[in-house]
C-alpha cells in the first residue's frame, strides 16, 4: 500500500518567496467571472470558511457523531470530551459559537450538566448537503457571537430513497422522494426528506470505572419539506422534534489517584439518583423569491421551544485513605464524610419571529446583501439548587476550626442556587454587506465588508459591529492566497449570560465584546502527482466587558457581571490533501493562548485556555480490496485549567486538568458502493449502498479526564482533586444502507 509521509516542518507556513509572474497577463475589456470555488450548494463569500465534506462527517468515527466529530479535528476547534458535540474556538467557550440550519439560527439545550447527558447534536448528518465553518471574522450577516459560524444547508432528494442506519448504540431511518418535472434549476417540483434517530449511550457510558446504572435515551424527528411553485419561487419547510431523557442512579466509585510514593483512594457510596428530560422543537417556513439574475429575496418565519427539567437529588458518603506503595495495605484514613446534591430546575424558552434578506447581483463578481430579523422571546426559569458537604460530621465551609468541641453555629451549604425568573424581552437586528471579486493586475483580490446592527429590549443596549475581509491571490506559479479579516464582534447576552450565581436574571447585563484580527495564508502544490493545500492562520483577539465564567464539566455557570477584560492570541495550521490516492485526509496543529483580567486584578489564563493541540483525520484502502476501508481520528490536547473547585477564587485555585488523548478507529468492508458501476447479484442488488463496519472508540482505553471532584479533608483543610474520568474502550459495530 503506498503512502505518503511528509516531514512535520511541512507544517511551517509557506510565506512569500521569490515568484515568477505568470506570462500570459492578458486584460478583457468584458466582465469576466473571478473563480474562487467550484459552483457548489451552500455558496459563501466569506472568505474565512472552511468548507467540510458531508461525506466524511458522515462516516468519522466519534461517539458524538456527525458534523461536529469532523469539526473536533480542525485546528481551531477544541474539545476534552468525546460524548459531547458541543466544541471550543480559539479561546471561547461552549456558549460562544452560532449554529445555522439554511440559514436559520438554531439553539441548544441549556440546562445540560455532564456530557452523557447531551444525546444526539440536532444536526443529521443523513441530511446534510453543505457544511461551512468559520473559526472567526466571519461576514457580516451572521449573527452576534464572539468565536466562531457553522452554517449547515439540507439537501433535496432526487429520487425516492430510503436509507438507514444500525449500531450498538442506537440508529437512524431516513427516507425521501421528489415528484413532478425538473424545472430549469434541476429541481422536481415537490421534494420531501424524512429522517428519525435514536441512540442509547448505555453501553459506553458502563465503560466508566463505576458501579452506576444508565438509562440515557435519546430519539428526534426532522423534516425537510420543498415545493419549487415554479423558476422563481419556492417554498420550504423544516420541522425538528427531540427529546432527551436521561436516567442514572450512583451505587458506588472506586477511584485511585496521588502519586507513586503517595498512591490514595477514594471510595463513594451513593444513595438517590438523577432524572432529566430536555425537550426541544423547531418549525420554520421560507419563501424564496429569485426575480431575477441579480434580485433575490427571502422571508423566513421560524419558531423554537425548549423545555428542560433537571430533577436530581443524591446523597454519597466516601472515605479517603492512601495505602502503603509496597503491601497495598491502608495505612491512613484522611477523612471520612459525605454530601448532598439537590436540584429541582425548570426551564421553559420559546422564541418566535421572522427575518427578510435580499441578495442584489448586478454581476457575476459583485453581491450586495441586506437582511432583518425580528424576535420575541419568553424565557421562564424556576432553579433550587443547593449542595452540602460533609466532613467528619461537620458542614464544609465550617466556622470552627476544632472539630473537639461541640458548637450551636449554623449548617452552611456549599453553595445554593435560588431563583425564579421570567421575561419577555424582544431583539431586534438588521445587517448589510458588499462583496465584489475583481482583478488587481493579474491578481485576483475578494473584498467584503460591511457591518450588523443589533437591539435587545430587555437591557436596552444596542450594538454595532463592523466587519471586513480581503484576500488576494497573487499571480504567482505557486497557487497562494492571503487572507486578512476581522471586525468588532459582540456576544449579545441570552439565558446564560444575564443568569448570576445567586439565580437572578441581571438587567444591566451588557454584551461581551471582542475585536478580531485574522492573518492567513493558504498554498496550493502536488507531492507525487496528489492535490495538497498547506493553510495557516494568525489571530489576536481583544475583549472587553467579559463576564467570567466557571466550567462545570461541560455547563457553563457565568458571574452576571461584566467585569473583566481579556485577549487571546495563537496560531493554526493545517494540512489538507490525499495522503492516499483518492480519499481526503489532514493534519491540524495549533497554539493558543487566552487570558482575562477581573477587577483589575492580573492576568490569568481563562478555563479555556488550550495552550498546544494537534489532531488527525486519516482516510485509506487497500488497492487490491478498495472495498476495505478505516477512517482513524487522533486527537491531543494539553489539559484546560478547569480543574479548580466551582465558585472559587480563580486566582487562589489554579489547577490544570491533564492532557486529553484519544484515538477513534473505523474499519468497514463496502458490499455495494452507489459510486461503482459493478453489477450486483441476487439481495445485494436491492441496494444502492451497503456497509458493514467496526468502530472502536478510545482504541487504546486512555483514562481521559473531564473534571475534578473536591474532597475535603477536615482535620487539615486540605482539598484533595479527585479525577472525573471519562470513558474507556468500546467496539461498535454499525450496520449502512440505502435502498434503490
Amino acid at each position: 500500500m503506498k503512502k505518503l509521509v511528509l516531514p512535520l516542518s511541512l507544517m511551517v507556513p509557506v510565506l512569500v518567496f521569490s515568484q515568477a509572474r505568470k506570462r500570459d497577463t492578458t486584460r478583457v475589456s468584458n466582465i469576466e467571472e473571478v473563480v474562487f470555488q467550484k459552483k457548489v450548494a451552500g455558496k459563501t463569500n466569506d472568505v474565512t470558511a472552511v468548507r467540510i465534506s458531508a461525506k466524511d462527517a458522515k462516516n468519522v468515527a466519534s461517539i458524538s457523531g456527525g458534523v461536529e466529530g469532523m469539526l473536533k479535528t480542525l485546528p481551531s476547534v477544541n474539545s476534552n470530551t468525546e460524548l459531547s458535540s458541543q466544541y471550543m474556538v480559539r479561546g471561547g467557550n461552549y456558549d460562544e459559537n452560532l449554529i445555522y440550519i439554511n440559514d436559520i439560527e438554531i439553539y441548544r439545550p441549556f440546562l445540560i450538566r455532564n456530557s452523557q447527558q447531551e444525546g444526539l447534536s440536532i444536526i443529521n448528518p443523513d441530511m446534510v448537503s453543505a457544511v461551512n465553518f468559520s473559526a472567526g471574522g466571519f461576514e457580516p450577516r451572521y449573527g452576534d457571537k464572539m468565536s466562531s459560524s457553522l452554517n449547515i444547508y439540507y439537501r433535496e432528494p432526487k429520487k425516492f430513497e430510503l436509507s438507514g442506519e444500525a449500531s450498538l448504540i442506537g440508529g437512524r431511518l431516513t427516507t425521501g422522494f421528489a415528484s413532478g418535472k425538473e424545472d430549469e434549476n434541476g429541481n422536481k417540483k415537490f421534494t420531501a426528506l424524512f429522517s428519525g434517530r435514536y441512540r442509547n449511550t448505555n453501553l459506553v457510558l458502563n465503560t466508566l470505572n463505576e458501579d452506576t446504572d444508565f438509562n440515557p435515551t435519546y430519539y428526534d424527528f426532522q423534516s425537510y419539506l420543498n415545493y419549487h411553485v415554479n423558476k422563481k419561487l419556492s417554498l420550504s419547510f423544516i420541522g425538528y422534534y427531540s427529546k432527551n431523557d436521561y436516567e442514572m442512579i450512583p451505587k458506588e466509585r472506586s477511584v485511585d489517584f496521588g502519586t507513586i510514593n503517595q498512591p490514595i483512594n477514594l471510595s463513594v457510596f451513593y444513595n438517590g439518583k438523577e432524572n432529566d428530560q430536555y425537550k426541544n422543537m423547531m418549525g420554520t417556513f421560507s419563501v424564496d423569491y429569485k426575480a431575477s439574475d441579480k434580485w433575490r429575496f427571502t422571508l423566513d418565519s421560524f419558531s423554537y421551544q425548549n423545555r428542560e427539567r433537571e430533577y436530581y437529588s443524591i446523597a454519597s458518603s466516601y472515605i479517603l485513605q492512601t495505602f502503603d506503595p509496597i503491601s497495598g495495605a491502608p495505612i491512613t484514613s484522611y477523612d471520612v464524610g459525605g454530601q448532598i446534591e439537590h436540584a429541582r430546575n425548570d426551564l421553559f424558552v420559546r422564541t418566535y419571529g421572522t427575518q427578510f434578506r435580499t441578495r442584489f447581483s448586478p454581476n457575476v463578481n459583485t453581491d450586495i446583501e441586506l437582511g432583518f430579523k425580528y424576535e420575541k422571546e419568553n424565557l421562564r426559569d424556576l432553579t433550587n439548587e443547593w449542595k452540602l458537604v460533609d466532613s467528619s460530621g461537620y458542614s464544609v465551609p465550617h466556622p470552627i476550626d476544632d472539630p473537639r468541641f461541640p458548637d450551636a453555629s449554623d449548617l452552611d451549604l456549599f453553595y445554593s442556587i435560588s431563583g425564579a425568573n421570567h421575561i419577555q424581552p424582544t431583539r431586534l437586528s438588521a445587517y448589510a454587506q458588499y462583496s465584489q471579486k475583481f482583478f488587481w493586475g493579474a491578481s485576483k483580490v475578494l473584498v467584503n465588508g460591511g457591518a450588523r446592527v443589533a437591539h435587545w429590549s430587555f437591557n436596552d443596549e444596542t450594538i454595532f459591529s463592523p466587519r471586513a475581509q480581503f484576500a488576494i491571490k497573487p499571480d504567482w506559479n505557486t497557487e497562494m492566497w492571503f487572507r486578512l479579516s476581522g471586525g468588532v464582534y459582540y456576544q449579545a447576552p441570552f439565558y446564560k449570560e444575564i443568569k448570576d450565581l445567586n439565580g437572578n436574571f441581571n438587567p444591566n447585563i451588557k454584551s461581551q465584546r471582542s475585536i478580531q484580527a485574522i492573518l492567513a495564508n493558504e498554498t496550493e502544490f502536488e507531492f507525487e502527482n496528489r492535490p495538497f493545500k498547506l493553510t495557516t492562520e494568525l489571530y489576536y483577539k481583544k475583549m472587553d466587558n467579559v463576564i467570567p465564567y466557571y466550567m462545570d464539566n461541560v455547563r457553563i455557570r457565568y458571574s452576571g457581571q461584566n467585569n473583566a477584560s481579556g485577549y487571546a492570541y495563537g496560531v493554526d495550521t493545517r494540512l489538507f490533501g490525499e495522503f492516499v490516492p483518492g480519499v481526503d485526509s489532514w493534519l491540524s496543529a495549533s497554539y493558543a493562548r487566552v487570558f482575562e483580567n477581573i477587577d483589575n486584578r492580573g492576568n490569568i489564563p481563562r478555563p479555556t485556555d488550550q495552550r498546544f493541540r494537534f489532531a488527525m483525520f486519516y482516510q485509506d484502502y487497500m488497492p487490491k480490496f478498495p472495498q476495505m476501508r478505516v477512517n482513524l481520528t487522533l486527537t491531543y490536547a494539553m489539559g484546560l485549567p478547569n480543574g479548580a473547585p466551582v465558585f472559587t477564587d480563580p486566582y487562589q485555585y489554579q489547577k490544570t486538568l491533564p492532557s486529553y488523548k484519544r484515538v477513534d478507529l473505523g474499519l468497514s468492508y463496502v458490499f455495494v458502493d452507489a459510486k461503482e458501476k459493478k453489477q450486483s447479484y441476487g439481495f445485494l442488488s436491492n441496494f444502492d449502498e451497503l456497509t458493514l463496519g467496526v468502530q472502536v472508540f478510545n482504541a487504546f482505553n486512555i483514562n481521559n479526564t473531564i473534571a475534578n471532584q473536591w474532597i475535603t479533608d477536615a482535620n487539615s483543610s486540605l482539598m484533595y482533586p479527585v479525577p472525573v474520568r471519562l470513558t474507556g474502550r468500546f467496539f461498535n459495530v454499525k450496520l449502512e444502507f440505502k435502498i434503490k
